[in-house]
């Protein structure tokens, strides 16, 4: 893409410099609110889109007399199949001004960012809100279907009770944060060798779109996100890390619960991830865990049968970029996601 790609004689697009963050970060708190982290600070929007190990988000912006009025960014994201590797992005922070919306600027900045990353990459994908998903349809994009997620209760009676209120009212707001029993994922995962023989003989689908581990990732992922707090706990067993678990806290109503973004164990040790997901249950007063799990992994199998599916899943969208790509990424079942793969962004 050239420097200045002009649109008309007012509108242009042009790439993202980083003194326009002040300005950026101004219109996406204006258009889309703080965001799923809950504040929209600078350590978060440089983390996403400037320290992710799989490379800077490509950003681009459409000016209007000086004026920032448009934002689109698609995070660098990979995925393995086998012994390939598939280069990805995914649209996060797209916005327009609310005084120059309904005039071709998102369609524009779309348009403007495949046309620059076909044949760089291989394919977009999102996990869209209900709100975005007709938009993405419209453009043209697959609907793949719904990631399952997972949910144990471990307070029924704060679990239903909160369900009920809601029902009554939706102004519940959740009580005082509680406390985790655990270390802080980035300490955990400050013991490199440890962690990085634990990821070198771990389960990885054979037969879908996964992400490739790196101890640089995990860490990035859940030891230096701002703001969203990920605790882990390891089991050890001869002096070897056989097993790991990351995890958040998330308010949903009144209530607190645990969101688990992954479950790292060897092939087929589904024993020690139920201990896991254990340990990460006791060690704080939540009324329930959430997850999810790629079909027929170990950390799927341990999440136990009184585990229940969420009535709404997380939509996945796909705009493959690459014909040829194998397995089918329009099918369900050529993904291996874990909760961590799409929270968040």
């Amino acid at each position: 893409m050239s420097a200045n790609a002009s649109v008309s004689p007012d509108l242009s697009v042009r790439p993202y410099r980083d003194l326009d963050e002040p300005e950026v970060l101004e219109l996406l708190r204006g258009s889309l609110g703080e965001g799923p982290a809950g504040e929209r600070t600078p350590e978060y929007f440089r983390w996403k889109h400037l320290e992710n190990p799989f490379g800077r988000s490509y950003m681009i912006v459409a000016e209007l007399d000086g004026q920032v009025i448009g934002f689109r960014a698609l995070m660098r994201w990979r995925f393995r199949v086998g012994d390939r590797t598939v280069e990805a992005v995914r649209p996060v922070d797209t916005v327009t001004h609310p005084d120059h919306r309904g005039r071709g600027v998102f369609s524009m900045l779309t348009r403007t960012a495949l046309d620059s990353l076909r044949g760089e990459v291989h394919m977009v994908f999102n996990t869209p809100n209900s709100n975005s998903l007709p938009g993405y349809l419209k453009l043209g994009w697959t609907l793949v279907g719904e990631i399952p997620v997972w949910v144990r209760i471990s307070r029924p009676a704060r679990f239903i009770a909160s369900k009920l209120r809601r029902e009554r009212s939706s102004g519940d707001t959740p009580g005082e944060r509680p406390a985790i029993a655990a270390p802080t994922a980035g300490d955990v995962l400050a013991d490199q060798p440890a962690i990085s023989a634990l990821i070198e003989g771990s389960e990885v689908a054979p037969w879908g779109f996964s992400t490739p581990r790196s101890v640089d990732h995990l860490r990035w992922r859940y030891g230096q996100a701002p703001l969203l707090g990920y605790h882990a706990i390891a089991e050890e067993r001869g002096g070897e890390v056989i097993g790991l678990a990351l995890f958040r806290l998330r308010s949903q109503g009144s209530l607190w619960g645990l969101s688990v973004g992954d479950v790292i164990v060897r092939p087929g040790d589904v024993a020690t991830a139920r201990r896991l997901l254990g340990a990460a249950r006791r060690a704080t007063d939540i009324a329930y865990v959430a997850m999810s799990f790629p079909p027929g992994s170990a950390a799927a199998r341990a999440r136990g049968a009184t585990a229940l599916k969420a009535p709404r899943g997380m939509a996945l969208v796909v705009n493959p970029l690459e014909e040829e790509l194998h397995p089918d990424p329009r099918l369900l079942s050529s993904w291996a996601l874990s909760t961590g793969d799409v929270e968040v962004f």
